[in-house]
């Protein structure tokens, strides 16, 4: 209960006009700072949720797979350009933002992650470095403005963000190879 209320709290903050104003006027903010936060929020909110609706999610999601499949969808389309442009001219798409990045992204992700196994979780990794690694290439090597609401010079910083989150991503992935996760051994001891 306490997470839900953290959560709501967070959601609440990032719906305040100067909040989405500011995390909005810069490109790099908006994608990397209030996407993954209304991401959070969402993730937040699941224990309660799952409690609540325990039925729901053991039916609709219960390999984890059709939940992990939403969060990539919702992720990838929030990535689009387009879509960012959208978020900021239509105030329908805006509200989409805040609705599918908690409850189509957020959750899922939540409930998916602990019931996939180890090769699944390899995968969405995978996936998530070519995706910043296909996203860096697009905004740094692009010429031409392609988000009409933010400066080539903030496409590129993007682009060099998303750089830097598949390199880290990367870096994780790997060491997760070397490493054994020791978390899971206790719990199994217990």
């Amino acid at each position: 209960m306490k997470q839900a209320i953290y959560g709501l709290v967070l959601y609440l903050f990032l719906m305040l006009p100067p909040v989405i104003t500011l995390s909005e006027s810069i490109m790099v903010v908006h994608m990397h700072m209030q996407i993954p936060l209304l991401v959070i929020v969402g993730m937040l909110f699941t224990p309660y949720l799952k409690d609540r609706f325990p039925n729901v999610f053991e039916n609709w999601n219960y390999n984890g797979i059709p939940g992990i499949m939403l969060f990539m969808i919702i992720v990838i389309y929030w990535m689009i350009p387009r879509a960012m442009d959208e978020a900021l001219a239509i105030s329908t798409i805006e509200i989409f933002k805040f609705i599918s990045l908690p409850f189509l992204a957020g959750i899922p992700l939540r409930d998916s992650w602990s019931k996939l196994n180890t090769l699944g979780k390899n995968i969405i990794f995978i996936c998530l470095i070519l995706i910043s690694s296909a996203m860096a290439w697009l905004y740094i090597a692009i010429p031409t403005q392609i988000c009409n609401n933010y400066l080539i010079v903030e496409q590129k910083a993007l682009g060099w963000t998303f750089l830097l989150i598949g390199l880290c991503l990367f870096i994780y992935f790997v060491q997760s190879l070397f490493i054994k996760d020791y978390s899971l051994e206790e719990s199994e001891n217990e």
